[in-house]
């Protein structure tokens, strides 16, 4: 069973319609198109209606008979303009460490739906950690770092940074970083990372 988020991400591409498209526009029956790709009417009428994904295989075998490729399925979700909406209570919660009880941070997408990012954004909030647990880290691209509440530290190449609220930090993420909450009862901050 697929989670909601995977769900919906798959609905916006219209795989079901643009099949079911495909098929009135060669007069086709559910039938007809059952015997040229050896699947059961029922499967591709409830992968018509959105109710099933199919899988690449699957959609492969569509195709062919269509004379068009995959590209087909996935390109149209580009002729409408990019937009993506995360609800507070959507959004997806990744853990510094995932199973750890003591955590250092807990960050949730700000952006998962969005097709095509050329970016990641996230909510993240800080816990305290004395500085010598710190747990450096890195990955390609660069970061981008908005204080939004307390007072978070950010490790980076030997020194410490000490970002107050409404404070906001640039930074080459292949270098190695940590952070923690430095002072006060919270610390959060909006965290923005690119390849």
């Amino acid at each position: 069973m697929l989670s909601a988020t995977l769900q919906q991400g798959l609905s916006a591409y219209g795989i079901g319609g643009k099949v079911r498209a495909l098929r009135l526009k060669k007069k086709m029956g559910l039938v007809e198109l059952g015997t040229h790709t050896g699947l059961s009417p029922a499967l591709l009428s409830k992968i018509e209606r959105g109710r099933l994904f199919p899988t690449l295989p699957t959609l492969l075998r569509i195709a062919l008979v269509f004379s068009v490729g995959l590209d087909y399925f996935f390109a149209g979700a580009r002729e409408k303009p990019l937009v993506a909406v995360v609800r507070k209570g959507q959004r997806v919660r990744l853990p510094d460490r995932p199973g750890v009880r003591d955590v250092v941070f807990r960050f949730e997408s700000l952006d998962f739906p969005a097709t095509e990012r050329r970016f990641n954004s996230y909510y993240a909030e800080f816990f305290p950690v004395p500085a010598d647990r710190l747990r450096l880290h890195d990955h390609p691209g660069v970061e981008f770092i908005y204080v939004l509440e307390g007072t978070l530290a950010v490790h980076l190449g030997g020194e410490d940074y000490p970002l107050d609220p409404g404070d906001a930090m640039y930074f080459d993420a292949t270098v190695p970083h940590a952070y923690r909450r430095a002072k006060g009862r919270a610390c959060s901050a909006v965290v923005v990372t690119s390849p």
